[in-house]
């Protein structure tokens, strides 16, 4: 069994969208019976292995997560896990530590975002031998990789949007969402839910210090990307200072919580994320973190694509990718055991859509049928988002410091009143020079 002392720290293609269509209508394919060689072959051995491995997500990610490392163990005796996990905050910070100190897990879960630095740190080991790929569509395969080597293997289809409580929007009385709405209609949303609401609740989330919304909301805005695939600063001027003065509205009308609240906030806790405790009625969120809501509060959310501007603002990704530490002294048996994760029935039983849409096509056919109407939402939202979404932006090469804690730091200092727009953006000019 599993070792129970648990640590717990603090964070498509169309090829593939094709295939979960075909799925989603009850595609006819012989289970996935290469899969499952691929995990009776795991075993590799009778030395005794401890692999420790970390990864962020909701409690129901963690649940299914240490279920499958159980399987796995009753499956293979020799290997042991030593697992370690969080919601996002604070994850990223903790890793970047471990592997400067050449400490990382054996078995890293790997942001997109993340993925050029780390490879190009020399800090992930090479997973091109040794993991089955072959029912992977190609362009998610080629996401994990960095200079034609493969370091990341995707875990699942995603995309972006936005969760709500729909349950709280019906009791209001008020229109709910829509995909393919508009900003101006994602704003007057929050003013007519607000009107409604008690004095303590708010419609929207504060985006003045999330990266990800404005960057979004810039590249609807026909500007592109905040920070360009290739690393050069793009953070439009006029978009940026619209968009803050935007949500300074918000605040002074109590759309939006107000900075105290809004930055207590914690991605995907039960307790602490600021949709699970009711204090706002919608956020922006990913098809991936889907179950965790729903794990909290079953049947009272669902999924809408993102306001539009001039052009559409959502995007396809992979939701995340298990990596291996370049350090591991483990790195067949954690190769191993990511080859069993993304082809086996039993794992995929195990794990449903908890990390995004299966991206084993085998597996995908294999399990739609016992989707639930939950899991089914992750799989409309993707399909919603695929027609005109943007082109994806792994994050640019050195530059994930600035857009998870500059951006956010110096948006905290607008919302607490500390600094003006204006300001703001002179400062976010100043700190890209250290980037560039």
């Amino acid at each position: 069994m599993m070792n129970k002392q648990i640590k717990r720290w603090g964070l498509l293609s169309v090829t593939a969208l094709t295939a979960v269509s075909l799925a989603a209508c009850g595609a006819n394919t012989k289970p996935n019976e290469a899969g499952q060689a691929s995990g009776d072959a795991a075993a590799g051995g009778d030395k005794p292995v401890k692999l420790r491995i970390v990864w962020w997500g909701s409690q129901a990610r963690h649940d299914a997560t240490l279920k499958a490392l159980d399987a796995y163990t009753k499956k293979h005796p020799n290997v042991t896990f030593e697992p370690e996990f969080s919601g996002f905050d604070g994850y990223a910070d903790k890793l970047a530590t471990q592997a400067a100190a050449k400490n990382a897990p054996d078995i890293i879960q790997m942001d997109p975002a993340w993925l050029a630095e780390y490879s190009a740190r020399n800090q992930l080991a090479d997973l091109s031998q040794g993991i089955n790929t072959a029912d992977i569509d190609k362009s998610l395969v080629d996401s994990g990789k960095y200079k034609d080597k493969l370091y990341a293997i995707p875990l699942g289809n995603n995309a972006t949007g936005m969760v709500f409580n729909k349950n709280a929007v019906d009791k209001l009385g008020i229109t709910p969402p829509a995909n393919g709405w508009t900003w101006d209609q994602y704003f007057q949303f929050g003013k007519d839910a607000k009107a409604k609401l008690e004095k303590d609740k708010y419609a929207l989330m504060d985006a003045t210090n999330d990266y990800t919304v404005y960057s979004s909301y810039q590249i609807s805005q026909g500007k592109g990307y905040p920070i360009t695939v290739d690393g050069k600063f793009n953070i439009d001027k006029d978009t940026y200072l619209t968009f803050v003065k935007k949500y300074a509205d918000l605040r002074k009308d109590g759309i939006v919580p107000p900075p105290d609240i809004a930055t207590t906030d914690k991605e995907s806790d039960a307790k602490m994320d600021l949709m699970n405790n009711d204090t706002v009625l919608m956020k922006r969120s990913f098809a991936a973190l889907f179950p965790g809501y729903e794990g909290v509060k079953p049947g009272a959310y669902t999924l809408v694509t993102q306001p539009k501007g001039a052009q559409s603002s959502g995007f396809l990704k992979p939701s995340m990718f298990w990596s291996v530490s370049a350090d591991s002294k483990n790195v067949e048996a954690s190769k191993k055991f990511i080859d069993w994760f993304v082809n086996d029935q039993e794992a995929a039983d195990i794990l449903t859509t908890t990390r995004g849409v299966p991206v084993s096509k085998k597996v995908l056919e294999y399990l739609t049928p016992k989707l639930t109407a939950a899991d089914k939402l992750q799989i409309e939202l993707i399909k919603n988002v695929a027609p005109d979404a943007q082109p994806f932006n792994p994050g640019a090469k050195g530059w994930s410091n600035y857009t998870a804690k500059d951006f956010k730091d110096i948006g905290e200092k607008v919302m607490f009143g500390k600094i003006t727009p204006e300001a703001a953006y002179d400062e976010l000019v100043k700190k890209a020079k250290d980037y560039q």
